[in-house]
């Protein structure tokens, strides 16, 4: 019960300080632009380091800076969540975490030095995989509306219009992520950054090699010629495809899935049940020695099964 409590207490933590982000993120990631674009790549890691040190910035921002390991590496990481969370929030979450498992492992009278070690664990892994959640979360909206775009650009392509143009007819039309992601591309372009350089940035936050496929197909035209239009339609018909694709897989494996999720729910609801009927039963569970060797024991195994049936009906395309 207390990992489930710990892992709802992740999520709720990152969701409400990305809520609870302040506003004009949209002149911040200007002015980030326009600094890019005359300060070397080189510097960009000391520029932002320097930034986060100006009495403007937040406290927060900058303690983090300091104390997690890789700051710009977990702030890519954070940019592809499309959320507005700071390292600062990563960092209050991970405090939060920290102390409400070193107050359940304390209050479940568990012995101090393992409470520790818990709580240290359970503060660098949760938010971690919160972190990825989101980020896969994105990546597959992203998918979702990716063909469409593309089949935009194929027919503005073919009407004549620049693919510069086209990309800003993309950020307007299509529905965010794919749209937000385009529009910041097209400001870059329009503060005077190369297509190629602002399309490889968006690759690199967002991750997927369908992208990729775009900014490559894309730098060669502009270098070598060709037709434009017929190699983005193949590649939005090829979106198309894996996407059906995963529907089929997806509609194949639900009872395997429906199946893990009530395996894996089950213990947790009898234990729950138990301790409102019977919780001298269930206390021994917690107080004697064995009772602890024995959860211990069930937790790993209903991990390794968890694990294995994910495995099972996880297929790539």
């Amino acid at each position: 019960m207390s990992l489930l409590v710990l892992i709802a207490t992740a999520g709720a933590a990152l969701l409400l300080l990305a809520a609870a982000a302040p506003g004009g993120s949209g002149k911040r990631k200007l002015a980030k632009r326009a600094r890019a674009l005359g300060q070397p790549r080189a510097a960009a890691s000391k520029a932002d380091a320097l930034q986060l040190a100006k009495p403007g910035a937040s406290r927060l921002d900058t303690l983090a800076q300091r104390l997690l390991p890789k700051p710009a590496v977990l702030r890519s990481r954070l940019e592809a969540t499309g959320l507005p969370i700071t390292i600062g929030h990563y960092g209050a979450a991970t405090a939060m975490i920290g102390l409400v498992a070193l107050i359940l492992g304390l209050a479940l009278g568990a012995p101090p030095a393992m409470v520790l070690l818990s709580a240290v664990a359970e503060a660098v892994v949760m938010p971690h995989l919160a972190v990825n959640f989101l980020m896969a979360r994105r990546r597959n909206r992203f998918l979702r509306v990716f063909a469409e775009g593309i089949a935009l650009i194929v027919r503005g392509l073919r009407a004549g219009l620049p693919v510069t143009e086209t990309i800003g007819v993309v950020g307007r039309e299509i529905a965010d992520p794919v749209g937000e992601e385009f529009r910041g591309i097209a400001d870059q372009i329009r503060l005077g950054m190369p297509i190629e350089d602002a399309m490889w940035q968006s690759a690199k936050r967002i991750g997927l090699p369908e992208f990729n496929f775009l900014v490559i197909s894309l730098s060669v035209q502009r270098e070598t010629g060709g037709n434009l239009a017929e190699t983005l339609e193949n590649l939005e018909q090829i979106l198309r495809r894996r996407q059906q694709m995963r529907l089929k897989i997806k509609a194949m494996s639900s009872e395997a899935t429906a199946s893990a999720l009530i395996i894996g729910c089950l213990p947790f609801v009898m234990a729950g049940l138990m301790t409102f009927t019977s919780p001298d039963y269930m206390r021994v569970l917690l107080t004697d020695p064995m009772g602890r060797l024995m959860m211990a024991a069930g937790f790993a195994s209903l991990t390794v099964g968890g694990l294995i049936m994910r495995k099972m009906v996880r297929f790539e395309i």
